[in-house]
C-alpha cells in the first residue's frame, strides 16, 4: 500500500511561462533529474516526483512562481521536453500533460511499451484508472485538467495530476507512485496537495470498501428509481445535531501555499538560507575557482548552485519552505526578484559539465556539489547573515548586472531609470 506524503494549498495563478524561461527550465530540469539518477538511481527520482514538497521546491529552484499551481504544468512540461531526448540513455519517459495532451497518455504509453518491452497496454489502463479515481472516486470539488505519467523502462511509474476549483481559485495536486501499490481502491495516493474543501468523499480509501460494495448492491437490486426515492428521503431527513469526529489515520505534513505572490520572511526558514549563503562563500572558492569564468557572476552562481545541490541531495524534511529555493534564480514575476539570466545560464553550464563528466565516470564536479550541500547543512546551525529585506534588496540592486529579467521586461540600472524618468 502506497503512503501519503502530505497535502498543500495551491492558489490558481494565470499567465504563461515566457519562452526565455521555459527553455532554461527544460535544460536545468533535465540536468537536475540526470544528476539524481547518477547519484541515486531512477527509482529515487520517481520518489522525489511523488513527494509534493520536493516537487514544489523543484519548480521554485527553476525560476517558476514559488507558490502557485502553475509549477505543476511547467515542471511536467519541462521534464517532458528535457527528458524525452534522453529517454534511450536514462530509461525515463514522460507522457501526458495538460488538457488535450493528457488524453494522449494511453497512446504514448502503448507506443513506448512497444519500443522498450514493458506492457504498455496495462499501463495505459493504469493511466485511465488513476484519472478515474481522482475525478470520480475522490469527490473533493476539483476538476482534473492535467495528467502527467512518468515511467521507467522497467515499468515503475509515478503520476502527477492536478485539478482546479475555479470558484475558490484553488488547485489540488495528486501524486501516485507504483512503488508499494497493491490496490487502486485502498488509499493509493502517495500524496494529495490542496486545501480541504469541507467533507471529501474519497471512495478510493480502504475504509470506503463497504460503501463501494453497498453502492453496487443498491444499484443491482433496487434500480435507479429506488435510488432516487432513497436520495429524496435522505435529503428531507433532519441532519444530526452532533457528529463525533473520527481520527482513523495520523495527521500528515501539510504545506500551506499562501495566496500572496510576494515572498515574505515567514515563508523562508532563514537559518537554512543563511547556511546556504555561508556555504557558498566558504566552499565556492575551494571547489569552483577554475570553473567560474564569467567576471562578476561567479560567486552569485555558487549561491544558486548550493540550492540546486540541495534539490539533488536534500532529505525530505529540507523542503518544508519551497519559497527559499526561489532565491536561486528568482521568479518570472519578480518575486522574490527578477530572474538573473547570467546566473541561470552559468548554473546550467556548470551542471551540464558535471553531468556530462559523470556519464564518463568522472564525478569530481558532482562530488563538489555534494560537498557544497553537506557544508550548508553543517554551518546553518550557527551561520549568521543579513536579514530578509537586505537579501532581497541586494538582489534587486544587482539585477541589471546579472541580466535580470521578468515578464515585465529587462531590469534597468537605477541611474538609467532616473535618467529616463
Amino acid at each position: 500500500m502506497a503512503q501519503r506524503a502530505g497535502s498543500a494549498n495551491l492558489p490558481l495563478h494565470g499567465g504563461r511561462v515566457p519562452p526565455w524561461l521555459g527553455q532554461r527550465m527544460t535544460r536545468l530540469g533535465a540536468l537536475i533529474s540526470e544528476a539524481i539518477v547518477q547519484h541515486y538511481g531512477r527509482d529515487e527520482l520517481l520518489r522525489r516526483l511523488a513527494h509534493p514538497f520536493w516537487f514544489q521546491s523543484f519548480g521554485a529552484v527553476m525560476g517558476m512562481d514559488w507558490h502557485s499551481s502553475g509549477i505543476t504544468t511547467s515542471v511536467i512540461g519541462a521534464l517532458k521536453r528535457g527528458l524525452t531526448p534522453l529517454a534511450g540513455e536514462l530509461g525515463i519517459h514522460v507522457c501526458g500533460g495538460r488538457g488535450a495532451h493528457s488524453r494522449k497518455t494511453p497512446d504514448e504509453l502503448i507506443a513506448i511499451g512497444e519500443r522498450t518491452g514493458f506492457d504498455g497496454g496495462a499501463l495505459a489502463q493504469t493511466s485511465r484508472l488513476v484519472a478515474k479515481v481522482d475525478s470520480a472516486a475522490v469527490q473533493d470539488g476539483f476538476d482534473l485538467y492535467l495528467h502527467g505519467f512518468i515511467v521507467t523502462d522497467d515499468g515503475s511509474w509515478v503520476v502527477v495530476q492536478q485539478g482546479m476549483n475555479g470558484d475558490r481559485r484553488l488547485a489540488r495536486r495528486y501524486h501516485w507512485k507504483s512503488e508499494g501499490l497493491e490496490s487502486f481502491l485502498d488509499s493509493p495516493h502517495a500524496a494529495i496537495e490542496g486545501r480541504e474543501q469541507g467533507e471529501i468523499v474519497n471512495l478510493a480509501d480502504r475504509r470506503a470498501a463497504p460503501s463501494r460494495r453497498d453502492q453496487l448492491t443498491l444499484l443491482s437490486e433496487t434500480g435507479p428509481d429506488a435510488i432516487l426515492r432513497e436520495l429524496a428521503r435522505l435529503s428531507d431527513a433532519p441532519s444530526p445535531k452532533s457528529r463525533r469526529p473520527q481520527t482513523l489515520q495520523p495527521l500528515l505534513p501539510h504545506l500551506d501555499m499562501p495566496a500572496h505572490h510576494d515572498v515574505r520572511p515567514d515563508d523562508v526558514v532563514m537559518r537554512r538560507l543563511h547556511g546556504t549563503l555561508a556555504a557558498a562563500a566558504d566552499r565556492g572558492p575551494k571547489d569552483f575557482s577554475e570553473l567560474l569564468l564569467v567576471p562578476g557572476v561567479g560567486q552569485r552562481t555558487v549561491k544558486a548552485l548550493a540550492m540546486v545541490a540541495e534539490v539533488v541531495h536534500g532529505a525530505p524534511c529540507r523542503f518544508s519552505d519551497p519559497a527559499r529555493f526561489s532565491f536561486a534564480h528568482g521568479g518570472k514575476d519578480r518575486h522574490p526578484f527578477p530572474v538573473p539570466l547570467k546566473v541561470y545560464d552559468e548554473t546550467i553550464r556548470l551542471m551540464k559539465s558535471a553531468v556530462e563528466k559523470g556519464r564518463l565516470g568522472r564525478d569530481e564536479e558532482l562530488a563538489a556539489l555534494k560537498r557544497l550541500d553537506d557544508q550548508a547543512r553543517q554551518v546553518e546551525r550557527y551561520a549568521k547573515g543579513p536579514d530578509f529585506g537586505t537579501i532581497v534588496s541586494r538582489e534587486f540592486e544587482d539585477a541589471p548586472l546579472f541580466g535580470g529579467r521578468s515578464v515585465f521586461g529587462w531590469e534597468k540600472d537605477v541611474k538609467e531609470r532616473k535618467t529616463r524618468a
